[in-house]
C-alpha cells in the first residue's frame, strides 16, 4: 500500500497575494491601501453615476416644493 502526500496550495495562496500587492517589481504599485480604495472608487463612481441619472427630486428649501436634479425629471446640462 503507498501513500501520496500532496502539498496544499490553498496556503500558499494568501502568502503569494500579499506579496504580489506589495512588490515593487510590478508596473502599477497598488499596495494595501490600493485594495481599499480601488472598490471604494468603484463604489462610489456607480453610485454617483445612478444619482445623476435617476435620483428624485427633494425639498432643498424646505418651501414644499421639490428640487429635481436628475437627468430622468428633465434636468439636462448639455442642453440647457
Amino acid at each position: 500500500m503507498t501513500t501520496t502526500l500532496q502539498r496544499r496550495e490553498s496556503a500558499n495562496v494568501w502568502d503569494r497575494f500579499c506579496e504580489w500587492i506589495t512588490s515593487t517589481n510590478n508596473r502599477i504599485y497598488i499596495g494595501w491601501f490600493g485594495v481599499v480604495m480601488i472598490p471604494t472608487l468603484l463604489a462610489a463612481t456607480a453610485c454617483f453615476v445612478i444619482a445623476f441619472i435617476a435620483a428624485p427630486p427633494v425639498d432643498i428649501d424646505g418651501i414644499r416644493e421639490p428640487v429635481a436634479g436628475s437627468l430622468i425629471y428633465g434636468n439636462n446640462i448639455i442642453s440647457g
